[in-house]
C-alpha cells in the first residue's frame, strides 16, 4: 500500500473499533473506486470483498441500476425535512416496505443506521406503556452475546464486549438471558419473561443469528417461542434485522423463516444495497396508535433526525427492493449457501486449528481454536488472505465470511481457496 495515502489517512482520519497508534502497522487498504465484487485500492489491487463492507452491500459495487436511481434521483431532490412534512420517493419506499416487512399494519421512521434503529425501538417502546398510563414498564430483557450497536441505549441492552465496558457506568440495567451459545438460552429466556413481564417494556433479540457474538445461531422455533412468551405476557417484541435483513439469511427478513410478527422490527445495512446510510424502526398498528392524540400533545413520539427519511437513500432503497425480486436474489443466496457451506466443510472445517463453523445464508463464521492466548489467529487469517487479495475481517478468533448475496460460485471457491492458505499460513498444516 502507498505509505503517502496510509500517513495522509492516520493524520486526519479517525477509524471505528481501530487503534490508531497502530493503524498504519495493520496495513490498511486504501480504497480508490470498485467494480462489481471487488475493490480496488490506490495502487491498483483489487480485492474480493468477501465482508461486504461491513455487511452492508447486497449486489456489488457501482450496480448500474441503483447508479442511476441516485441519479434520477439528484434532477428531483437530494433531501427534504420528514419533520412535519414528506416526500414522494420516502413515501413510495414505505409503501413497498410496508408490502414485505413482517409487521402487522407498518409505519416507518428513518434514520441512518442500526444503531440509531434500535434506540428509536427502545424509545417507542418505554413510550408506548406511558402513554397508557401503565407505569412500572421500563426494563427490557435482551440477550447475552447480543450487539444491537454503539450508542448508548443500544449499548445497553448490547451484552457489551468490543472494549465496551469502559462505558459501564452509562449503561442502563437489563433483564439479561443467556446467549444463543447457552444450550437452554430459550427455555431460560421464556421462564424470564414470565417473572418480569410486570416490569418489561419490551424484549429485545437479533432473530436466528448473533452476528457480532462470531456467528451464534438459533433455530426459528426457538425465536417463535420467545415470540409466544411476549405475547402471553402482553411484553412488546423488538427484533433487529439490522444486519439478518434484506436477504442475508436466505429469506428477505430472518424473522420470517421464524413466522414471528414483532412489534417494533428495526432494519438497516443492507436497506440501500450498501450505497448510502439508511434505517429504519418499523412500528406496528398497535404501536403506532398508543401515539395518537391531540397536536403537541404528550403522546407525540418527540424524536428525528435532520436527516431521517432522506430522498437520496430512499431513491436507492427503493429501486434496490425491486431489483432484489427481479434478479431473483435470494435463489442466489440459497443456491450459494449451499455451495459455501460444501467447500468450507470439505477443504475448512477438516483444518486442526478450526474449532467449529457457524452458517446461516451467506452469513459465515469461522471459529479458529488457538493453543494459546493472545496468538491473534483471528486477525493475523485475515491479514494473510487481504495479502491474497480477499478482504475478510475477524471478530476475535472468528473469521467472518460475508459475501454480497449475488456472488458467484467461482467467488465462492476463491474465497474458500484463500482462506484455506491464509489459514495454513498462520496456523500451520
Amino acid at each position: 500500500m502507498d505509505d503517502a495515502w496510509v500517513k495522509r489517512d492516520r493524520d486526519v482520519v479517525w477509524h471505528g473499533f481501530t487503534q490508531m497508534a497502530a493503524y498504519a502497522d495493520g496495513a490498511p487498504v486504501v480504497v480508490e473506486r470498485a467494480e462489481g465484487h471487488e475493490l480496488i485500492d490506490v495502487d491498483g489491487r483489487r480485492y474480493l470483498d468477501a465482508i461486504s463492507s461491513l455487511w452492508v452491500n447486497t449486489m456489488g459495487h457501482r450496480v448500474p441500476e441503483l447508479d442511476q436511481a441516485v441519479r434520477d434521483q439528484l434532477d428531483r431532490v437530494a433531501h427534504s425535512t420528514m419533520l412535519g412534512n414528506g416526500n414522494r420517493v420516502v413515501i413510495e419506499l414505505a409503501e413497498a416496505l410496508a408490502e414485505v416487512v413482517p409487521v402487522d399494519g407498518p409505519h416507518f421512521l428513518f434514520c441512518s443506521d442500526g444503531a440509531s434503529a434500535v434506540e428509536q425501538a427502545l424509545k417507542i417502546a418505554f413510550q408506548f406503556w406511558t402513554n397508557q398510563g401503565v407505569t412500572g414498564r421500563t426494563a427490557y430483557l435482551a440477550f447475552g452475546g447480543a450487539y444491537h450497536g454503539d450508542t448508548l441505549g443500544a449499548l445497553s441492552v448490547g451484552a457489551g464486549g468490543f472494549g465496551t465496558d469502559v462505558f459501564d457506568p452509562l449503561r442502563f440495567p437489563v433483564v439479561r438471558a443467556p446467549g444463543f451459545a447457552e444450550p437452554a438460552w430459550c427455555d431460560r429466556a421464556v421462564e424470564l419473561i414470565g417473572e418480569h413481564a410486570a416490569s418489561l417494556a419490551a424484549v429485545v433479540i437479533e432473530p436466528l443469528v448473533q452476528g457480532a457474538a462470531g456467528m451464534q445461531l438459533a433455530e426459528p422455533h426457538q425465536v417463535r417461542a420467545i415470540a409466544d412468551a411476549c405475547r402471553a405476557h402482553d411484553v412488546l417484541l423488538v427484533v433487529d434485522e439490522v444486519a439478518t435483513g434484506f436477504g442475508r439469511t436466505g429469506t428477505l427478513f430472518a424473522t420470517d423463516q421464524c413466522r414471528v410478527r414483532p412489534d417494533l422490527l428495526c432494519i438497516g445495512k443492507g436497506i440501500t444495497g450498501g450505497y448510502l446510510p439508511m434505517a429504519a424502526t418499523v412500528a406496528s398498528q398497535r404501536v403506532f396508535d398508543a401515539f395518537l392524540g391531540p397536536d403537541l400533545s404528550e403522546k407525540t413520539l418527540y424524536h428525528g433526525h435532520s436527516y431521517s427519511g432522506n430522498a437520496l437513500a430512499a431513491a436507492v432503497a427503493l429501486r434496490h427492493l425491486r431489483l432484489l425480486e427481479e434478479r431473483d436474489v435470494l435463489a442466489n443466496v440459497c443456491d450459494r449457501a449451499v455451495e459455501l457451506a460444501a467447500r468450507l466443510a470439505a477443504e475448512v472445517a477438516p483444518h486442526p486449528a478450526v474449532g467449529e463453523i457457524r452458517q446461516r445464508g451467506l452469513m459465515v463464521g469461522i471459529e479458529l481454536a488457538p493453543p494459546a492466548d493472545d496468538l491473534r489467529w483471528g486477525r493475523r487469517v485475515c491479514a494473510a488472505a487481504v495479502e491474497r487479495g480477499v478482504l475478510l475481517r475477524p471478530l476475535g478468533d472468528v473469521v467472518v465470511v460475508m459475501p454480497p448475496l449475488t456472488i458467484t460460485g467461482p467467488e465462492i471457491d476463491r474465497i474458500v481457496t484463500v482462506l484455506r492458505s491464509a489459514i495454513d499460513e498462520v496456523c500451520g498444516p
